[in-house]
């Protein structure tokens, strides 16, 4: 297929912002599409992310201005205009003084490969080899090629697309059920394998080594109380302040992967090392929690676990300065079989047989099973003290149900539930502050939207400052006097105070008194972030208010 067919795709959402028009617009695409996959991946702009890529957003400015000749004021100049490097490209192409003769017309697989590749390249040179791959492109393409070109090197595609709507096209254009591409997609993690598995008329859903699952998520109860009344055999283990790791092993081969369904066995060897010491089974995959820990086993803040998810080299100097604890709690394959369809409490108790633990190393989640809530509390106090989170109650009778929130699982703490959102905006400091970021305007999800719901500012120091401003500057659409417009890829855990009612924010709540809590980019994706409904919610509950009636 000709990338220029996909950038009419483009050009069609880009158009529209009505869901149903967007979706069918796809599901033509995908039906006259014989590189499907490709086709599916690049209408969503998720070949690979940027981190995986590698190349640095000031080096694609250096590549621009290399592929189309121009003198780097003149692009600075653009780019304040525009601050989108995709419009930049396209205005460079269109304005280009020296023509390509050996022109030739891009392909969807050109294009694919290429931005593919760049993840491969490493060592000795190779940021100018990927510079090369990039200019490659660039002298072929058009000027609206250019522009999606450069998008989704990015990862920016402002064309409104979402994993949903990308889901209910591959559904209407192969005929099938949307729950049946949703459970396809919960098992493989990829909506390019899902649409060529659908356009075959075979929606497998068979577990996959090594092929990610989209993990099972918590609900939040209003108290422990009410939490272990729900369930008729309930099990209470500590929430871990940590990293949710996802463990595939078949033989001595071990991968593992984040919530985000990012593979991170290289950043930890280590853990890689325990498994094949410590889990007694052919294959299987396990769940836990990751935590950096001190010497004696005590946990250490999140930031420092952090540092070993986006450490690229020197990667065992910094398990030595970083050591790791695992706490295993679920177990959803096991020697060829799917488990996810068995009670918790056999793959509860089945994950104790095939574990060999090593205390404060290698272990299993703190549990126990009581419906007693004297017992239930003490366990509770006892995790608080310890400096954990709090606790989830599980269901033991429940199935595992991967990629949602089904109340199986209902996490207890004793604060006001944080919430994790996106940073939309940076307003620049003052005084001795003037050269960082000192507020930071904070939004929740709604629909494909993030709608602003407060400014988080208050209690950050001074190397919180610094280190989000140096993750928040590439990242700048434009700016206004003080006030930046940033693209939302900053997730956010934040603390607050109280939920009020407020006309000055789009989601019509405010959180009094934000506080940063912690950075979880590393964890989740801006589509995973809560919503504008969990803000509501949240708001009725709190502080004995009464619930609003439907």
């Amino acid at each position: 297929m000709r990338y220029s067919t996909l950038v009419d795709t483009y050009r069609k959402l880009e158009s529209t912002t009505k869901k149903l028009e967007k979706r069918d617009i796809l599901s033509s695409l995908y039906k006259g599409s014989k590189e499907l996959y490709k086709a599916v991946l690049l209408s969503m702009g998720v070949v690979i992310t940027i981190e995986q890529i590698g190349i640095a957003k000031e080096l694609l400015k250096k590549t621009i201005i290399k592929a189309y000749g121009i003198d780097e004021k003149e692009f600075i100049k653009r780019f304040k205009e525009t601050g989108d490097l995709g419009l930049c490209a396209e205005f460079f192409s269109k304005n280009r003084k020296q023509k390509t003769f050996s022109k030739k017309e891009l392909t969807i697989d050109h294009v694919f490969d290429n931005i593919k590749n760049l993840s491969e390249i490493t060592g000795s040179g190779s940021q100018d080899r990927k510079i090369s791959l990039i200019v490659e492109l660039l002298s072929h393409a058009d000027p609206e090629e250019a522009k999606y070109i450069i998008r989704t090197i990015i990862g920016d595609m402002r064309i409104g697309v979402s994993h949903g709507i990308v889901r209910d096209a591959i559904a209407l254009a192969f005929d099938k059920k949307t729950n049946d591409i949703e459970k396809a997609w919960d098992v493989l993690g990829d909506l390019g394998k899902v649409a060529e598995m659908a356009r075959k008329g075979i929606l497998n859903t068979e577990i996959t080594l090594f092929t990610p699952i989209r993990v099972m998520l918590a609900d939040r109860a209003k108290n422990l109380k009410e939490a272990i009344n729900v369930f008729e055999h309930p099990a209470i283990e500590v929430k871990y302040d940590g990293f949710r790791i996802q463990i595939h092993k078949n033989g001595n081969i071990i991968r593992l992967f984040s919530r985000r369904l990012d593979d991170v066995t290289n950043q930890f060897p280590d853990i890689v090392r325990l498994c094949k010491d410590n889990i007694k089974a052919r294959s299987c995959i396990v769940e836990g929690e990751v935590l950096a820990v001190d010497e004696k086993g005590n946990a250490k803040p999140f930031q420092q676990l952090s540092r070993r998810i986006q450490r690229k080299h020197d990667i065992e100097k910094t398990v030595k300065q970083i050591p790791v604890q695992v706490n295993l709690f679920d177990m959803i394959y096991l020697n060829g079989e799917n488990w996810m369809n068995k009670l918790l409490k056999e793959r509860w108790y089945k994950l104790n047989e095939i574990i060999t633990t090593k205390k404060k190393i290698f272990q299993l989640a703190v549990h126990i099973e009581t419906d007693n809530y004297k017992e239930a509390e003490r366990f509770y106090r006892n995790a608080l003290a310890a400096g954990d989170e709090g606790v989830i109650v599980k269901n033991m009778d429940a199935y595992y149900q991967p990629g949602r929130r089904v109340g199986f699982w209902l996490k207890v703490k004793d604060i006001l539930e944080p919430l994790d959102l996106v940073i939309v905006g940076a307003e620049w400091g003052e005084g001795k502050r003037a050269n960082w970021f000192g507020s930071l305007l904070i939004a929740a999800k709604k629909d494909d939207k993030y709608l602003e719901t407060g400014m988080l500012g208050s209690g950050l120091t001074e190397n919180q400052l610094e280190e989000m401003t140096r993750m928040l500057k590439p990242l700048v659409v434009k700016e206004e006097g003080k006030f930046a417009e940033v693209k939302p890829r900053i997730v956010v855990e934040v603390g607050y105070e109280e939920i009020q009612k407020s006309p000055k924010y789009p989601t019509g709540y405010a959180l009094r008194f934000p506080r940063l809590l912690r950075i979880r980019t590393d964890e989740k994706k801006p589509e995973d972030i809560n919503t504008v409904k969990d803000i509501e919610k949240l708001f009725y509950n709190q502080r004995g208010k009464v619930r609003r009636k439907n």
